[in-house]
């Protein structure tokens, strides 16, 4: 799994492939990417990758960093 690979998913939820993302992109830089779209995008990176996130993790993930992050450390954790 790679970082590429979460990126693809959030161009496909914002209906955006040629979106350049960084670490440091956050909602407001993203169109489209409001507290729905928000959840949409946590769903899908939960069916996409077989990972769940709790409520209070969600509301902790403030920018692409953070969600590469936190997709990669429960990744990381199911091997363990």
């Amino acid at each position: 799994m790679t970082r590429e690979k979460i990126y693809d998913v959030i161009r496909d939820v914002f209906a955006q492939p040629h979106l350049v993302l960084e670490d440091a992109t956050t909602a407001s830089d993203v169109e489209g990417w409001d507290s729905f779209n928000h959840m949409n995008l946590v769903m899908r990176l939960e069916e996409e990758f077989s990972i769940s996130f709790a409520t209070e993790e969600i509301g902790c993930l403030a920018n692409v960093g953070d969600l590469v992050k936190a997709v990669l450390a429960k990744k990381g954790a199911d091997k363990k």
